[in-house]
This record gives C-alpha cells, structure tokens and sequence, in this order.
C-alpha cells in the first residue's frame, strides 16, 4: 500500500482515509455522536473549519482524537472512516520470567499501547503477585502489590484500555512446588526428565484437593483486584500430566470455572492441550474462551481456529512478540505469524488478538525490541486490509526493526529463539549447521543497526548497543567452536578466557540497565544466566544440569 508520507506515521493506518487537499492549523473540534456508525469506530473530518469528530459512543470519539493526534501540523485536510476488525485488541506482557517492570515504565508502555488503539492487557502472573499467604514465594520477587494492581487498573481505564488478571492455575507452578510445603500438590514431586535433563514439579495435581483450595485461594485474591470481567487462568503446558489423564485437566477446568470469582465472568484458556485433544471441546464450559497461541511464521492458526470455529466455541488467536531467547527479536518471523493470527481470526469468527511477549529464560530482551511487534499486533488487529505492510521502522524505532532481522544471517532456523545466541542459553549444544560465513553476515548487519542508533543516548539505545554486544559474544563463542569440533569444550583456553571476561562484563552491564526500568527482584534469576555462561567458560564445559538447576526437596532451594 502506497502512504502519503504526511500521513506515514499513523499506526494503525485506517481503513478509509480521503486527503481533500490542502493543510490547516486546527483550532476547533466539534463532536457529534452518530449511532449509524461501528462500535469503537469514528469520522473525522478535517477541513477549514476545524476537526469534525462522528462517533458512536466514548470510544470512538477517543480513537479519534488519537487519530487526530497523529497527523502533522498543519494538519492535511482529510476524511477518516475507521473502525476495528476485532473488538480486543490486547497485549500481554510475561512479568513472572524474572523481570517486574517499575511502575513508572509500565505506565510509560501503557501510553505507549494506548496510542496505538490497544484496549486491553494482561500481566502474566505466576509468583509474582503478594499473595497475603505466601511471602515465601514472592519476596525476592518484587512483585506487584494489591494496591499497585488496582492503581494500574484505573490508569489503564482512564485509557479505555482493560487490565485483566492472568494467573497460571495448573502448570508454571515450579515457583511455588519448590518450597517444602507445596511439594505435596504436585503432580511429580520429586521432579521428572524434560529435555534429557532433569527438572523439579512444574504441575499441580489435579485430582489433590489441597491443590484446588489452593488455586481458589489466589483467585479469590487476586480477581477482586481488576474490574474486568474477564480472567486468563492459564493451563498451558502441564508438562507430567499424562495423557490418560487428560479427562482430569477439563473437570480442574470446570471446577474453577465455577469457582464464586469466575462463575459470572469469561474466563481465557491457553489453546495448547485443547488443540491436542480436540474431543475435549464439546465438553468446555459455557463461559470458556480459548486462546489459541503459537509464534512460528507457519503456526497452524487457520486450521486451529477452523476446528474451534466447528465446535461453536469463543476464541482469541494469539501470536508473539518472537523476542525472548533473542535478545534482537525475529521480525520477520513475527510480522508472518501475526499476520496469520489475524487472518485465521477474521476468516473463522474470533473476537480477538493477544500478542504475547515472553520472557523465557531471563527476559534479556530489552524491552524496544517488542515495540514494533506491538505496533503490528495493534495494527493488525484493528485493520488488516490496510496494514499488512506498515512500515513498522516508520512507526517505531528503524534500529530496532534491523535489528531483528539479524538472526537471518543464517538459513539455520530454530523454533522460538535465534540458532545465532541458542549456544549462550545452551552451552552444553553442539554449534552446527552454521557457517563462518554466516557468521560475518551476522556481524554485518548488526553494524548496520548499530548505524541506525547514530550518536543516541537513551536508555533503549544503551540497551540495543548491550544486545549487540551480546550477540557479538555469542558469534565469538559461535566461531571458536565451529573452528574446532562445535563444542564448548574444543575451544581453546585462552579463547574461553576472553569469552569468560566478555561474559563477566555483559552480566554487569545488565545489572546496570536493568535496574533503570525494572525491579530489583527477578535481577539475580536473570543475571544467572551470564554468571553460569562464565563458569562454563572458565571450566571448560557448561554446567552440570544447564539449564534447569537440580531442586532439593529438603530445602526448597535451587542448587
């Protein structure tokens, strides 16, 4: 799609837009309210006389005004007809993965979203939340009070954006299953194999009662805190629940779902284990919503929403920010997968988009590198007809959208992470399937992003430049492995020595970053990663049981 450049920062681009000729210095706005018009949607007319705002209620008259926002001054005279594609629009930000974000840099985002005609989000809580009870589990967290929930509630309102609770009510549970005293809930307490390696309970058991009275305790908790109807529950990836018990994992689902908290509200899902076992379907309760996730660019979101859409069921498609286990982002694959969650969810019926951001292993992703993936899922959502192409490095940062590509250096791809930086999360892979070639592209275009940064000194610009450097460390390991037999232990000491320094030195600079937009909490889980990356270096080969550390069942600590 052609843009005027005049009118190339509006993000969403809307769906009507007629340049009338001309520019003026707008000093009036009229509004009326006209029924005949979508819901969220408005007209705005920009003539000699002013601004002309047309909406149908509050909302539209607010997206106008953000529209009306965007346009340079003097403004061009125009006529805009908009409305979304789907009525939520909402991104989730993972805040359990060791970063907590200040409240000053939530808020901050929250403008940000808001700007971009997102009206929802969603704080994945795991442990991260002060539950009155259980200080145990979240007092190296930092994590977010009662009364902070509630303030970000009504900030976010005042946005016409809706802040829903989302608490994981089955798996993610290892937080809370290390400690003694929860360790009976699980459904493996001793721990179980995943990956070759072994890893403590990450499942509650669903047929324990105490592990029930304990869910329904949080929500009871936790729900109050929002005045969204609406309640994410999680129930994604119950690692050590066994397939003939899976009959357990829809009466855990009902059982909740008529909890007092949740009877009278729609309560989401994740759509992993339904997609997996599409009988349970049929039985789901009425006010289930599924959220279909996936963050590969062929994820199957058409035939997922295809079969949800047969079985008369409410759904959300839900792509990602493809950032964590990156630290530069995959752009690529993330304009393909969001563009196929908004196709699936226009053609079969779905009411919504999620754009999840993760924060697998560490959250080491500095937080600009999910912006333009935002900006996209914003967009996507409101109007894809008219913004499949957007020019994201327009609507955002240009370093960043470079960045993101870097990871096409090489033809080696992997699933939910950069092949150029697995090693740092990995040491214990062989680097292969790259070449020293691809290696020096690599190099290549992260100059050209650092380029883009010119003479930048904000935040985000120290940490883009932190992340190259990172990813540059990653490259070095990646050559002095791919020069001998692929592993860490064939590199020769003196290269691990300046690798380990390297290391050292990437570990401090986070700390410093980190505390600049982040709470203390959630530092040390994440600075980890480096600290044991460094060991290995210095000991010639990774760390015993990396990366899931042993868990003690007599102390509750990791080892």
């Amino acid at each position: 799609m052609s843009v005027d450049p005049s009118l190339a920062l509006l993000c969403p681009q809307p769906r009507h837009l007629t340049r009338t000729g001309g520019a003026v210095l707008v000093d009036t706005i009229s509004i009326r309210r006209d029924t005949s018009l979508p819901a969220q949607g408005y007209r705005l007319t920009v003539d000699v006389d002013g601004a002309r705002i047309d909406a149908p209620d509050a909302v539209g008259e607010h997206y106008a005004r953000l529209t009306l926002g965007q346009l340079p001054s003097p403004t061009p005279t125009v006529v805009i007809e908009d409305w979304p594609d789907l009525a939520v629009r909402a991104v989730m930000l993972d805040v359990s993965r060791d970063r907590v974000p200040t409240m000053s840099s939530l808020k901050a985002l929250i403008e940000r979203l808001a700007g971009w005609k997102i009206n929802q989000l969603q704080l994945y809580f795991e442990h991260t939340f002060a539950y009155a009870a259980h200080e145990d589990v979240w007092a190296n967290a930092t994590p977010f009070t009662h009364d902070e929930v509630r303030e970000l509630d009504t900030f976010c309102l005042d946005r016409h954006i809706e802040l829903v609770a989302n608490q994981n009510c089955l798996g993610h549970a290892e937080r809370w299953l290390r400690l003694p005293r929860h360790q009976s809930m699980a459904l493996s307490p001793d721990g179980f194999d995943m990956m070759g390696l072994r890893r403590g309970p990450t499942t509650l058991d669903p047929a324990n009662p105490a592990a029930f009275e304990f869910v329904a305790s949080l929500l009871a908790e936790l729900v109050p805190c929002f005045t969204s109807n609406r309640v994410h529950i999680g129930m994604d990836e119950p690692w050590e629940l066994k397939p003939e018990r899976i009959d357990e994992y829809i009466a855990w689902m009902h059982k909740l779902c008529d909890l007092p908290v949740l009877r009278d509200r729609e309560v989401l899902v994740w759509g992993d284990i339904l997609a997996h076992h599409p009988a349970l379907l049929k039985s789901l309760p009425d006010n289930v919503t599924v959220t279909e996730w996936g963050y590969e660019a062929d994820h199957p979101f058409d035939a997922r929403a295809r079969a949800l859409a047969a079985a008369d069921k409410q759904m959300w498609m839900c792509p990602g920010t493809s950032s964590w286990q990156t630290l530069l982002g995959r752009t690529t694959n993330m304009r393909a997968n969001t563009s196929a969650a908004a196709t699936a969810a226009h053609d079969h019926g779905g009411t919504g988009i999620l754009m999840t951001d993760w924060g697998d292993w560490g959250h080491h992703q500095p937080a600009i590198i999910s912006l333009p993936a935002y900006a996209f899922g914003a967009s996507m959502s409101w109007c894809a007809a008219t913004n499949s192409d957007l020019d994201l490095a327009t609507v955002t940062d240009p370093a960043a959208v470079a960045l993101g590509d870097v990871y096409l250096a090489t033809a080696a791809q992997r699933p939910n992470c950069s092949a150029l930086v697995r090693h740092l999360y990995l040491p214990q892979a062989r680097v292969r399937h790259i070449t020293l070639d691809e290696l020096d592209g690599a190099r290549d275009r992260i100059e050209l992003g650092v380029d883009l940064l010119g003479d930048r000194t904000d935040h985000d610009a120290n940490e883009l430049r932190w992340a190259c450097d990172t990813v540059r460390m990653a490259l070095n390991d990646a050559q002095a492995r791919l020069e001998n037999d692929g592993t860490l232990a064939s590199i020769p000491s003196d290269t691990r020595l300046r690798l380990a320094d390297q290391a050292l030195d990437i570990g401090e600079r986070h700390a410093a970053l980190w505390n600049q937009r982040s709470r203390p909490g959630g530092l040390a889980g994440s600075r980890r990663w480096f600290t044991r990356l460094r060991e290995s270096y210095l000991a010639g080969g990774p760390v015993a049981n990396w990366p899931f550390p042993e868990i003690d069942v007599s102390s509750g600590e990791s080892q």
